[in-house]
């Protein structure tokens, strides 16, 4: 089995939750604490051991490219300027892997994002898919414990993580026979489900192994309910074929960044972490709640 060492990252949506803040920027690029949230989940990709970025862009999301890239610019200015702790920092962005970039000129959903990276991929590798929502805090990156599943299972591994019941119709929903340390073979894979249909609370994160079979099915598919072409129909057209497909429960909080609320609590949970911030944001917490 080949180690996975390329990555996916689909990033050509508008981020219309955050609106007007991403009308002029990438919704990725929206900052926690000092790093925009695309860069902890590059960092989480490459403490598992990828090497190889591939960002599926689309209009507007230029200023993610401008900050993987070199910038001779701001280099100069901060060596002149003796700054040479920021000068570390800088490079230490552009240094992460090696990025590319690939346009998807209209988003017609995350499979045919998937797609437009693939002639990057060989027939025969799996590769991982992460999407911009995936902040963690965990003790062990996430995507390690999710490559370390595929090495196992050798099969498509989906990140899971349990939700509040009422939130089940936001996500894709498993069903599946737990296996133990977090596994499940999954028997069912309903996208978006209403809450008294949904057959648990396990749904997906948006960190996914995918095995060239996955590939297959994308290139075969038409438009599927929804009107794009996604993950969550070539994930029930391979149960349909009999195939296998696991899940794995994620260990950590899922700091999901994808509304707005959810953003605020990312922002404080890190900050408290943060060794700059942390105990002046623990005071104003504390003053706050005591009011």
């Amino acid at each position: 089995m080949k180690k996975i060492t390329k990555a996916i990252f689909p990033v050509a949506g508008f981020g219309t939750r955050f609106l007007p803040a991403t009308k002029a920027q990438p919704k990725e690029m929206l900052t926690v604490i000092d790093k925009p949230v695309i860069q902890y989940l590059v960092e989480q990709a490459v403490a598992a051991g990828i090497k190889e970025i591939t960002f599926v862009t689309g209009r507007g999301k230029r200023a993610i490219e401008d900050h993987f890239d070199y910038s001779f610019e701001l280099e100069k200015t901060l060596v002149e300027k003796n700054k040479l702790d920021l000068v570390k920092k800088v490079q230490e962005i552009e240094n992460l892997a090696k990025f590319s970039y690939v346009r998807q000129p209209i988003p017609l959903g995350d499979g045919q994002a998937v797609l437009c990276a693939a002639h990057l991929i060989n027939k025969d590798e799996a590769v991982l898919v992460m999407f911009g929502d995936t902040l963690y805090d965990a003790e062990i990156s996430p995507v390690t414990q999710v490559i370390e599943a595929y090495e196992k299972y050798g099969e498509t591994i989906i990140g899971l993580s349990e939700v509040a019941p009422e939130e089940v119709s936001q996500f894709g929903v498993i069903a599946g026979n737990d296996l133990g340390d977090g596994i499940y073979e999954i028997t069912q894979f309903i996208e978006k489900p209403k809450k008294e249909e949904a057959p648990s609370n396990l749904v997906q994160v948006g960190i996914n192994v995918i095995t060239p079979d996955i590939l297959k099915i994308l290139e075969t598919m038409k438009a599927g309910k929804s009107g794009e072409i996604r993950l969550a129909d070539a994930y029930e057209e391979m149960l349909k074929q009999g195939k296998k497909l696991y899940g794995k429960k994620i260990k950590g909080e899922w700091l999901d960044t994808g509304n707005k609320f959810n953003f605020i609590k990312a922002t404080l949970k890190l900050g408290l972490k943060n060794q700059e911030i942390g105990q002046d944001l623990q005071k104003l917490i504390n003053e706050l709640a005591s009011k």
